[in-house]
């Protein structure tokens, strides 16, 4: 990424492309990359980012199905909100940003 001098990383990947692939799959690849990412903050912060964020909504929606009528209607809209979720926060990771949602970014920050 040129411009910005986001450090070096303990795996060699760019730390941009690194801050994108911890979205990928979600938490998945958050755990992956904060385990494995030793000396980035900007990495780690994208990573607990993920985790936390992608998490939450998997939680989310095993939940809302059972709640009747308020959890069926509002289960499509947490749909919708993880696919933007997920590519604004793919797209703000590769461009070097740290970009910090409520209430998870702070913890993020504070566990990078």
């Amino acid at each position: 990424m040129q411009g910005k001098d986001l450090g070096k990383t303990s795996t060699g990947i760019q730390p941009n492309v690194e801050a994108l692939l911890s979205y990928l799959v979600g938490f998945i690849t958050g755990i992956i990359f904060y385990l494995i990412e030793k000396e980035n903050k900007f990495v780690r912060f994208h990573a607990m980012q993920s985790m936390l964020i992608f998490g939450f909504l998997l939680v989310l929606n095993f939940i809302l199905p059972l709640i009747p009528i308020i959890g069926w209607i509002l289960l499509p809209f947490v749909g919708i909100l993880t696919i933007i979720l997920w590519i604004v926060l793919m797209v703000k990771g590769y461009q070097g940003e740290y970009f910090k949602l409520p209430v998870v970014g702070e913890i993020a920050e504070k566990n990078s």
